[in-house]
This record gives C-alpha cells, structure tokens and sequence, in this order.
C-alpha cells in the first residue's frame, strides 16, 4: 500500500467517523446546548471539544461560533489554547481532504477564487497563507480547502496557520468569555467587555496594518504583497 493510499484510506476514517458523531450530535450545535454539553464531560471536556472543533471544520461549522463557545467554557486562556489546537488539526483535516480525496468537488466549488489562493501561493509560498490567515480575504473553512489544491507542503501550511490565527482565536475566545461574564452579573463585566471590544476592533483593523507594512515603498499602486 503507498503512502497517498494510507493517507486517503485515513482520511475517510476519520469523515465516516466524524459523520456519525455529527448526526448523532447535530443538536448540539446552538451555543447554549454546545456549552451546557461540553461542561457535563468534566475532565473530558477539552478533549472532546477540540476533536468537535477539529472535525467542526472539516464540515463547515464556523469557527467563530466554536471560539466563542470555547471562551464561554474554559476561560480567556485555556479556550484559546483548546480552541487553536482544534482549529489547526481542523485546517489540516480540510486540507489534506482536498489534497487526497475531494480535489475536482474543491476545484468546482471555488472556481475563480481558487486561481487567485493558488498565483498567490505561487508568488509567495508560505507567507501567502500567513498574509491570508492575518487578513480574513477568504473564509477560513474555505481556505482549508482551497490550499489543500495548491503546491504548498504540509509543514508549511500547518505551521503558518498556526501563529497566524492566534489574534482571532484570542479575539473571538475573549468574546465568548466576555458574554459568559456578563450573563453571569459579575462586577468586572464591564471591563471584561470592553477589552473584548478593543480586541475585535483590533481584529477588524488588522488587515489595513499588515497590507499597510506589506506595501513595498516604491509601489505605485499602493497594493499588498500578495497583488490580490
């Protein structure tokens, strides 16, 4: 058996795998049920949440919901770390599903958006997908998918979206734990939600400060360094 043959036998493992705990489970999606559910497994709850988070991805399942939800559960700090881990193993997922298994469904789906992703990853490699992650041009479900196409390695990929999705994760966690603080009437609440605004706002921002530093001095045309 080759190696592609034991990674696509793998990979539909894990999808019939995730397939049947997702229908066993779909009503557990909402927020509330997602975290009244996650709480009830005690020790067991990051580990559960981090393989929903990781296979959350593979189906489409917005991950800001998900890093929302990890705050609202585990705190500021532990739900982001739970919340990257499961998102990275997700993006992996999502890309090696495309890469082995769904490359003309993927191909179909994205059209001319896919020409773009893969002249970028042409022109710039792994700091393509770094710029991509920091700067939310594509959804990040469908990036997962999409450079799973490209000539990118694995290692590559895995390690730039990994540090470059730390500022949503921190914002959209901090989020989650802000509502739970709120809902919960304590005293710091207002704090709390306030950082959780500077940190969105920051996020919202982020795009124009790293197109701003991506700009070469003597371009012209004022356009990042990705040309997209």
């Amino acid at each position: 058996m080759t190696k592609n043959s034991i990674i696509r036998f793998g990979l539909v493992a894990v999808i019939a795998i995730g397939v049947m705990w997702g229908l066993l489970n779909s009503d557990r999606f909402e927020v509330d049920n997602l975290v009244a559910w996650i709480t009830g497994f005690g020790l067991l709850a990051p580990m559960l949440y981090m393989v929903g988070r990781s296979i959350g991805a593979i189906f489409l399942v917005p991950g800001s919901i998900m890093a929302v939800a990890a705050g609202m559960v585990f705190g500021p700090f532990w739900g982001a770390v739970y919340n990257l881990a499961g998102s990275t193993i997700g993006a992996l997922l999502a890309f090696l599903v495309a890469r082995y298994l769904a490359s003309d469904w993927v191909e179909e789906k994205l059209g001319g958006r896919l020409r773009k992703i893969v002249k970028g990853v042409e022109q710039e490699g792994w700091r393509f997908v770094a710029f991509v992650r920091l700067v939310p041009l594509f959804p990040y479900n469908i990036l997962n998918y999409a450079l799973g196409l490209t000539k990118i390695k694995v290692s590559h990929f895995t390690i730039a979206s990994l540090i470059c999705m730390i500022p949503g994760d921190i914002a959209y966690v901090y989020i989650g734990y802000a509502g739970r603080e709120a809902m919960a009437g304590k005293e710091t609440s207002i704090e709390i939600g306030l950082i959780a605004l500077g940190l969105l706002a920051a996020l919202v921002f982020l795009p124009r400060l790293v197109k701003y530093f991506g700009t070469k001095p003597d371009d012209s045309t004022g356009g990042g360094a990705v040309g997209l």
